[in-house]
């Protein structure tokens, strides 16, 4: 048995989200395949056929943005069926679509990443993540980034921690630039091989990963989704920066993906461990020091 984790980005560019976010899916192998078809069949009830493919893709920034909220709230709610056709003309028509048209696809978008975040609920779909402050200070070290270590860490903890205890975990990034996949690879490969911690969790994580592209696979699109929610919405004790209300709904159902370990640390027995993680400060301690 193994799970995989689908791993993306937000708001990487640093400029207008309110933390960079490295967001991660887990799904158990023998849940893929049902999600997947649960996800296309959606993409039929809300848009009257595949929304993905032919140059477009599920990407929250255009979902999710506030201007999507906008538009949908500016017709009253429509119902299924009258919003799948005026959604599927909406696509149709491109820049010659009317508002009424443009309102049910943003109301189409709306409810079909709320579905599909349920789905993943149903499917057993554990959520991980990292939230880093834009004004984080950020490491000069070429090591493995703290915020991928602490990823690798919670996703470890659920392996160990799920019933067998046979599961291997499976790394799978939406691909990069080239010279960066390399990098990723070396430094991951550094990490599971050559330091104690990453020893240890190489008993559940396969050290090298996967790279596919984005718009050819549906669990990096679920985890784009999740990564710009988590950016934009939640938030708990040290996240405090503000967020946008109107995604609290969706922001809930992620939060109640995540994964809460219970290990040993300074002497508590029972420290909780979220698999959601806020990070001030990106350096390792040599260089903090």
């Amino acid at each position: 048995m193994a799970h995989l984790l689908f791993v993306d980005e937000s708001g990487q560019d640093r400029r207008a989200s309110p933390y960079e976010v490295l967001a991660g899916v887990a799904v158990r192998d023998s849940d893929l395949w049902p999600l997947i078809k649960e996800v296309h069949q959606l993409e039929f009830e809300f848009f009257g056929g595949r929304y993905s493919g032919g140059g477009r893709e599920l990407k929250a920034k255009n979902f999710l943005k506030a201007k999507a909220y906008r538009q949908a709230a500016s017709c009253e709610p429509l119902d299924p069926e009258e919003r799948c056709r005026l959604a599927r003309a909406c696509l149709d028509n491109g820049n010659g679509a009317g508002p009424r048209m443009q309102a049910a696809l943003a109301q189409a978008k709306l409810g079909f990443v709320e579905a599909v975040l349920q789905s993943c609920a149903v499917a057993r779909v554990r959520v991980f993540g990292t939230m880093v402050p834009q004004s984080a200070p950020r490491p000069t070290s070429p090591g493995l980034r703290k915020d991928y270590a602490y990823l690798f860490e919670r996703f470890s903890y659920f392996l160990e921690d799920d019933v067998g205890g046979d599961q291997q975990g499976i790394v799978v990034f939406d691909e990069l630039e080239r010279s960066r996949s390399h990098l990723l690879v070396d430094q991951m490969r550094k990490y599971f091989i050559e330091t104690r911690k990453g020893q240890r969790r190489a008993a559940w994580i396969i050290p090298e990963p996967f790279f596919v592209h984005s718009d050819l696979t549906t669990g990096v699109q679920v985890a784009d989704l999740v990564a710009y929610i988590i950016s934009w919405n939640f938030r708990f004790s040290r996240a405090v920066l503000p967020a946008r209300s109107e995604l609290e709904p969706l922001g809930r159902i992620v939060s109640d993906m995540r994964y809460l370990a219970v290990r040993e640390h300074d002497g508590n027995p029972d420290f909780s461990i979220w698999s959601v993680v806020h990070i001030d400060d990106l350096r390792p301690r040599t260089e903090q020091a």
